[in-house]
């Protein structure tokens, strides 16, 4: 009896659970490129050119194997442009009985799927190392699921950077050393970039014309789209860029937009590359001795420590994760994150350079673009659609915990202990992106006070209640009592203006 073997766009790997236990004679892969995955968020151009670039590669891979491939087109005639609705269609027309899938990366697909009229059997995603189960098990019992904690686990059960029983250079983590301001030169051109073929031409032409009106620059275009580019890319970086890595990991520059960063997450988060060989690439460099151990367990530690969590606590967590509102903030997203003008020379950049190339790094996005939102009381909801819908790589299982979770404190402190909120200072000290702004820094309270100075000391206030017995910001309250009743009610007084100007839409 003929199965249908659904693979999502997210799911472009040989090794996918699915694939797995299909039948190659008697079975149907089904891809489908539709409109409802597309946009049920505006999706970055070059989001949605890359993944239909690489699912159409990977079924050009797959009927290269011998498997038999029903594929949709986003512009076929009788595409129903819907996931259920194409199962329902190809059912029909093979006579399939059933349908096989790896579970998705979102519980929106997980239901769609339930709900499905056909039989569809869900098979847990094993391309990660930690499985539903040894995170329930890892979280069971524990006061705080403090992520630490859990990538050491993932250290021992991997075996990566440790010496027996015990961690590499004698300490599991070396953040210490990987907080560097960006040196005055970067000697690394950034990411490798791939020249678009016709496949990808192909794609970026249909893009062009489908999604326009999404926010997002499509071209140039330059990213890998097939498993072999995934692999230059990577080891490109580890070649190049992964040496400084660590030392820079947190450094923005306006002026360059990739520092030392590998910007391999996409390609993780679709299959084009394994976390496991991802994390052995850099792990042998730093063996070979081509890079500081600091750089290697900085990098590995995203991918088994923070990676592996965050979908942990995605599933952990069950259905309306991503709706939390814990603080009760409900500000709209203002209109700079959309491009809109603003004299915020900081989130200026940011957004200049997630719109040119659907990426910006864990550090603009937690605290320039985030911190923003959460100093300004915006709606985490909003907050998580925009990054979800801008960002390459951002799909909702790693996405939601980034932002509901670390970035916006939305969950309640699941994730983090405190919220990741800073006055300007952090940003001039990381960044140049203070100088030139129409806002100084050091300015406090009057004409040409940063917002984020005036912001800050607003959240704190407004939000006393909750944090002024947390131990990590004890320091930042007794400062608050220190000032002057009538600096404080000045700094109140301006924010609030600034965030009613926000509302109305004026340019911030």
């Amino acid at each position: 009896m003929t199965r249908l073997i659904l693979i999502l766009g997210d799911q472009l790997n040989m090794n996918l659970a699915a694939l797995k236990t299909a039948d190659k004679l008697h079975d149907v892969v089904v891809m489908a490129e539709v409109m409802q995955e597309a946009t049920y968020v505006s999706h970055h151009p070059k989001k949605i050119a890359l993944i239909l670039s690489a699912m159409r590669k990977f079924s050009a891979h797959l009927k290269a194997n011998g498997w038999k491939v029903a594929y949709s087109r986003l512009e076929d005639a009788d595409n129903t442009q819907s996931i259920p609705g194409e199962l329902i269609r190809y059912a029909e027309r093979y006579e399939a009985s059933s349908v096989i899938v790896t579970e998705p990366g979102e519980w929106r697909l997980i239901t769609l799927l339930q709900e499905c009229p056909l039989h569809v059997t869900q098979l847990e995603d094993d391309r990660f190392i930690a499985s539903h189960a040894v995170f329930e098990k890892w979280a069971s019992g524990r006061k705080a699921l403090r992520m630490e904690y859990f990538y050491r686990d993932m250290r021992r059960k991997t075996g990566l950077l440790m010496d027996d029983d015990k961690p590499a250079g004698g300490r599991w983590n070396f953040d210490q050393e990987n907080r560097k301001p960006a040196p005055d030169d970067i000697h690394y051109n950034g990411p490798m970039k791939f020249q678009p073929d016709d496949l990808v031409e192909d794609v970026l032409n249909l893009v062009e014309v489908r999604f326009n009106h999404h926010f997002g620059d499509l071209r140039p275009f330059w990213f890998a789209t097939d498993q072999d580019q995934a692999h230059q890319a990577l080891a490109f970086f580890v070649k190049y860029g992964l040496v400084k890595f660590g030392d820079y990991q947190d450094a923005m520059l306006a002026e360059n937009k990739f520092l030392y960063h590998a910007l391999v997450a996409p390609y993780l988060n679709m299959g084009l590359l394994e976390p496991l060989e991802v994390c052995r690439a850099v792990e042998n460099a730093w063996k070979a001795g081509h890079v500081p151990i600091n750089a290697a367990e900085g990098f590995i530690r995203q991918i088994i420590g923070w990676r592996e969590y965050v979908r942990g606590i995605y599933f952990l967590e069950g259905q309306g994760y991503a709706d939390r509102n814990g603080l009760k903030h409900h500000r709209k997203l203002p209109e700079m994150f959309w491009g809109g003008e603003t004299n915020m020379r900081c989130i200026q950049k940011a957004v200049e350079q997630t719109r040119t190339e659907a990426y910006a790094h864990h550090i603009q996005r937690l605290m320039i673009t985030g911190n923003f939102s959460l100093l300004a009381g915006v709606d985490p909801s909003e907050v998580s659609q925009w990054y979800l819908a801008v960002y390459a790589d951002a799909f909702e299982w790693v996405e939601a915990p980034n932002v509901v979770g670390m970035s916006q404190f939305a969950d309640g402190g699941v994730i983090a202990s405190k919220p990741y909120v800073s006055s300007g200072a952090y940003i001039n000290r990381m960044s140049n992106y203070c100088k030139g702004c129409a806002y100084k820094v050091s300015v406090k309270i009057g004409e040409g006070a940063c917002p984020f100075n005036l912001l800050y000391w607003h959240f704190l206030d407004r939000h006393r209640a909750r944090f002024e017995r947390n131990p990590r910001m004890g320091n930042m309250y007794r400062t608050w009592d220190r000032m002057e009743s009538e600096k404080r009610s000045r700094v109140l007084a301006e924010a609030d203006e600034f965030l009613l100007r926000m509302e109305a839409g004026e340019v911030l």
